[in-house]
């Protein structure tokens, strides 16, 4: 397995890999950049096929978080981890003890949070060996319900708002009711999206591995059942993957029905040129690092003791983040990807560039 030279390692500052016999954990996390504050990122767990196809996600992943968070103007850096099992058969309280004494071990550079396959409940157990861990802490929720400290209200709310601001861009609408829309993924966050998008009137067709979940929007939000091979490719207008990444790619993307693609999930494009492969049909694609930032936005309220109210408003800012993007790609003539890319790395520069003058601000002052 190569690091240095894998195509998706970008100068990333840490990577380790654990294992743990007694256990069975085998996990990898990756720390991409810290300049910004501590690498915040999700702790997945998933039947990867390889390590290879583990290795590749993490990098890209905590990558992600990086652009994520300078694009989202919090004070945070990029990491990721993941852990390669399946959840629903491999899960156990000593595999996450162990993975939490592996992360304290780290020194705090990273901070572990849920992601596909963790829950607060299985980061608290981390947490009994460790304090890097996030969105844990009991609290008022961006919905004024209590919560237990779950980035997913947040993540689902922000992708909602981020939706509406690429259906306002593109098909020229405020109002939701009878927008057509297909939902890859109906965990956590596709749920609640779709319970958002339901009481705003749109009709819903969903997907999801586990038979259960699809039930659930079914049942409760009057969705229609779709098949995996048909979820990204049905007649409506807008679909939103928010299950697993690199669903945008040579096979789906000729394929698409939807003007818009704004969805949850992380990495969605297979590859980066997949990014002018949307524009080049005409596709309104909303960057997924910038669109579902919702998440990581709460959990920094969290950790900086912010209100509810600060957190929500901060998520709202998503919508405004996105319409600019689309502007820039309008007028540049370039793709919603990279124009988010070139957005997060003059925000990221700009607080760079403010953090180094910092030190001859204060000799000048004093």
């Amino acid at each position: 397995m190569n690091v240095f030279s894998h195509p998706e390692f970008d100068n990333h500052e840490h990577l380790s890999f654990f294992c743990d016999p007694e256990t069975g954990l085998k996990a990898i996390v990756a720390v991409h950049n810290t300049s910004r504050g501590p690498a915040l990122g999700g702790c997945r767990m998933f039947p990867y096929a390889s390590d290879e196809e583990a290795l590749r996600d993490v990098l890209r992943l905590s990558k992600g978080m990086t652009y994520k968070s300078a694009l989202a103007n919090l004070d945070l850096g990029g990491g990721k981890s993941v852990i390669i099992g399946d959840p629903r058969k491999h899960k156990t309280e000593a595999l996450l003890e162990a993975m939490g004494k592996h992360l304290d071990g780290l020194g705090g550079q990273y901070i572990a949070a849920e992601d596909s396959g963790t829950s607060v409940a299985d980061l608290k157990v981390m947490g009994r060996h460790t304090r890097h861990v996030a969105g844990i802490v009991e609290r008022t929720g961006i919905d004024g319900r209590p919560c237990n400290g779950d980035p997913s209200p947040a993540t689902a709310y922000g992708t909602f708002i981020g939706l509406k601001a690429a259906v306002k861009h593109k098909l020229g609408r405020d109002d939701l009711n009878g927008l057509k829309v297909a939902i890859q993924g109906i965990g956590n966050v596709g749920f609640r999206l779709a319970k958002h998008l339901a009481e705003a009137g749109a009709q819903l067709w969903v997907y999801d591995i586990h038979e259960d979940n699809m039930k659930r929007a079914v049942d409760e939000l009057g969705a229609k059942p779709a098949a995996a091979e048909d979820i990204l490719t049905l007649p409506v207008d807008v679909i939103a993957p928010c299950a697993m990444g690199a669903v945008l790619n040579d096979n789906s993307i000729p394929e698409i029905k939807a003007s818009v693609i704004a969805g949850a999930a992380n990495n969605l494009l297979e590859r980066p040129d997949h990014d002018q492969a949307l524009k080049d049909r005409g596709i309104l694609y909303a960057p997924d690092y910038a669109i579902n930032a919702g998440g990581i936005i709460d959990v920094f309220y969290e950790r900086t003791f912010g209100s509810a109210e600060k957190s929500r408003a901060h998520v709202e800012t998503i919508g405004d983040t996105l319409a600019e993007i689309f502007r820039r790609s309008d007028d540049s003539g370039r793709p919603t990807g990279a124009i988010a890319n070139e957005l997060a790395e003059e925000r990221f520069k700009k607080h760079v560039a403010r953090v180094s003058t910092l030190p001859e601000r204060l000799a000048r002052a004093g």
